[in-house]
């Protein structure tokens, strides 16, 4: 007993960042340490490299784990997250992750054999439903009132930043089978998706009736990554939205930097919000990734991306002009949701351009940058200011630009005044806030003016900005970006050869 709790002490370590950044034109390194007080996978060899470790728990957790997904009611379980995991790992496509991450994947295996079991009497299968138009059913529902809740419960995971939790949602996402009405979408897209036919339903005496008609005939299992409410017009219809959806039998798996019950925290009329907090407790068990690793910050920094100082636009524009090739920038126009258009001041070959102020200092939104990397792969973006309380509003359109640009996988080129973290770091949490040096007579009013913004959701949006800017600037992440690249002109290549061959 004595010989493992001393184990356990042992294989607490760090784990280390290297991170290169660009200093007015000269490379300079940032060494970064990460110290995880629990259930530690890495540790620093003397070489510099990260070197792997075993924990005992994460040993005897695994065998549990493993165990349980081989026998479900008495048969051999053939598939599903787990498998698949440890498929990936043995052929080296994944790192070992840590104990909190297998215990997430236990519940999302424990959530597939369930569906698996129950996927007639949920309704799963799109092409054994038969298929009605979101207004037939509402009116069908003002004679019969139809409520079919379904018998499985959903799953609603949240944790830190670069825990893994869309890379877990994905893996479990990816094993269910194709014939099933599912849907994997970014929090953002699908609110954007729901204001867009709502505006479509508008003389309908309950639109949100019809919108969750027509969602739950598309998809009855919802996989919804980033979940995350910080505008009023959202929060005031998510509980009639979800209370419709729920009651046509839909299936919700969502992750989230928030456990439920901060969602929302301090918005406007957040009364009328908490009965979807409610409604989501009751309808998905509630899970938390635990994990104080964070997973993005493990890759190797690439040079040459991610440029530190002021006047280094002309640099910006070679680097650009490098990706464009032989191509000639010039203004474009983007079109994005319910008819609106986004000026591009300069594109060309898959790579738009942008002045800071032009993309995060206008009234734009998640709907004009999802709209914007539809047509664009590469962003260069010149001039990002260190954020505060002045600039609080560009700050919320900054995070919500790298949310958009990470779930399309799309490569970022940019000057700014900071590293990430300094980008960010005059942004506090309230709770932060009130452990902050009070104001003394030795301080002069102009070090008290420090332009310190206190906001909750942008104070708990900002560390995962940050490890998305680090991750971004990878060399992982832009082989990653390369590779969809091969990809997409390989299917166009396909697509081109098979017209010709019609024609």
């Amino acid at each position: 007993m004595r010989t493992f709790i001393r184990a356990i002490r042992q294989s607490r370590s760090a784990f280390w960042c290297r991170g290169n950044f660009v200093y007015d034109g000269s490379a300079k390194r940032r060494d970064i340490w990460f110290y995880t007080n629990q259930r530690s996978l890495y540790s620093l060899s003397s070489n510099g490299d990260i070197c792997r470790c075993r924990h005992p728990l994460y040993m005897i957790h695994r065998a549990m784990s493993a165990d349980a997904a081989k026998v479900t009611n008495g048969v051999l379980n053939g598939g599903g997250p787990l498998m698949e995991y440890e498929r990936r790992i043995a052929s080296g496509e994944l790192v070992d992750g840590d104990a909190c991450q297998l215990g997430t994947l236990g519940e999302l295996q424990r959530l597939y054999d369930e569906l698996v079991e129950n996927a007639e009497s949920c309704k799963l299968d799109r092409y054994a439903t038969s298929e009605k138009a979101g207004r037939s059913r509402w009116l069908w529902s003002r004679f019969i009132p139809q409520n079919s809740f379904a018998p499985v419960k959903g799953l609603y995971l949240y944790g830190g930043v670069g825990t893994g939790k869309t890379m877990l949602m994905d893996l479990f996402f990816d094993q269910l089978p194709y014939n099933w009405r599912k849907k994997r979408i970014h929090f953002h897209d699908f609110m954007l998706n729901v204001h867009s036919r709502l505006q479509k339903h508008k003389g309908v005496a309950d639109p949100l009736e019809v919108v969750a008609g027509e969602l739950s005939d598309e998809a009855i299992l919802l996989c919804l990554d980033e979940f995350m409410v910080t505008d009023v017009a959202d929060a005031l219809i998510l509980n009639r939205l979800f209370g419709h959806l729920f009651s046509n039998g839909a299936i919700l798996v969502s992750t989230s930097n928030r456990a439920p019950d901060k969602l929302y925290e301090g918005g406007l009329q957040r009364d009328l919000f908490l009965p979807f907090i409610a409604t989501l407790k009751e309808r998905c068990i509630v899970h938390e990734i635990g994990s104080s690793v964070d997973y993005r910050k493990m890759t190797s920094a690439e040079q040459g991306f991610y440029f530190v100082g002021k006047h280094l636009s002309a640099l910006l524009k070679q680097k650009f002009q490098q990706l464009i090739g032989e191509d000639v920038a010039v203004p474009q126009e983007v079109e994005v949701v319910m008819g609106r258009k986004l000026q591009v001041p300069l594109g060309a070959n898959g790579c738009a351009y942008f002045p800071f102020e032009e993309l995060c200092d206008r009234p734009l939104g998640a709907a004009d940058y999802f709209g914007l990397f539809k047509k664009f792969h590469t962003l260069a973006l010149d001039g990002v200011p260190i954020f505060g309380l002045s600039n609080r509003s560009a700050a919320y359109r900054f995070v919500t630009l790298i949310d958009v640009m990470y779930e399309n996988r799309a490569r970022l080129l940019c000057t700014a005044e900071g590293t990430p973290f300094e980008l960010l770091d005059r942004i506090v949490t309230i709770a932060d806030a009130q452990h902050m040096a009070p104001r003394t007579s030795s301080r002069s009013r102009k070090s008290d003016d420090s332009d310190i913004c206190v906001d909750n959701e942008l104070g708990f949006a900002k560390d995962r900005t940050i490890s998305r800017l680090t991750e971004m600037n990878s060399k992982e992440y832009l082989e990653q970006h390369a590779e969809m690249l091969a990809q997409k002109q390989h299917l166009l290549s396909e697509n081109r050869n098979e017209k010709a061959v019609e024609s």
